[in-house]
């Protein structure tokens, strides 16, 4: 029987990826609150982050790491720096991702690669070394991927994005079809919009604003606290029996 117990993390070690600010650390602020200790990857000091997660009586280790230069062996060795710090993983959040917007006809493959780079290939990599950990040490993991509503819809201008964000709602699949009977959940939430910086000039654009308010049911824009329960949730015990999901936090705005 699931209970409220169910959804808490204490003595669980979670790894946030793009943790300096915006979703990622929120969403490494939320498992903290849940009892998780949290370490941090991101290209940035995460000082912030660490500091408010420290305040609330759980630890934070902050690993400078640039994750578009990710492979088998980088991957390994931040998932054995949680082992060191921590004494192992058993949670991983693959959060960290860039975009870039250009028409498709004029889109650079520079720009194709780095959007691909870290937002996809980033994740194979670090879920198949979490994975192995997770394995080797017989033990469950969750694997909670950020994928988008792009995920799901096209996009204009975005289309390095958009097929990263595809290639997330795949691979959530693919992986959770092999891992599940490891014990290892494989899941994903799509954010629809939300105040970020992604998203700060639509919303000083009176009339983009009031369009896509329009457009979103719930008639506001995402909060950053607005993420923690959905994550919280597809890490803890509550959610043991989710294989594949893709979790949409935006609103209704996929409803619509």
């Amino acid at each position: 029987m699931k209970t409220l117990e169910s959804f808490q993390l204490a003595g669980k070690v979670a790894l946030v990826t793009g943790a300096f600010r915006g979703i990622g650390q929120a969403i490494a602020i939320g498992l903290a609150e849940a009892g998780a200790d949290v370490l941090l990857i991101d290209r940035i000091d995460c000082f912030e982050t660490v500091q408010q997660i420290e305040s609330l009586g759980k630890r934070a280790i902050a690993v400078r790491q640039d994750l578009a230069e990710m492979d088998n062996e980088k991957a390994r060795k931040i998932i054995n720096q949680a082992v060191d710090h921590f004494g192992g993983i058993d949670i991983l959040v693959n959060n960290a991702g860039i975009i870039r917007r250009s028409p498709a006809l004029e889109f650079s493959a520079e720009d194709w690669k780095a959007v691909l780079d870290i937002n996809l290939n980033t994740v194979f990599y670090l879920s198949q070394a979490a994975a192995r950990h997770f394995v080797d040490k017989h033990k469950p993991g969750k694997i909670i991927n950020l994928a988008s509503v792009l995920s799901f819809q096209g996009g204009l201008q975005v289309p390095a994005y958009t097929a990263s964000k595809s290639g997330i709602l795949g691979l959530t699949k693919a992986l959770s079809n092999e891992w599940a009977s490891q014990g290892i959940n494989v899941n994903a939430i799509a954010p629809g919009y939300f105040k970020t910086e992604v998203t700060a000039g639509i919303r000083a654009d009176p009339q983009r604003s009031a369009a896509m308010l329009e457009r979103i049911p719930a008639g506001k824009w995402g909060e950053l606290e607005d993420l923690k329960g959905p994550v919280v949730f597809l890490a803890s015990a509550g959610a043991d029996y989710l294989h594949g999901t893709v979790l949409s936090v935006d609103g209704g705005w996929l409803a619509r």
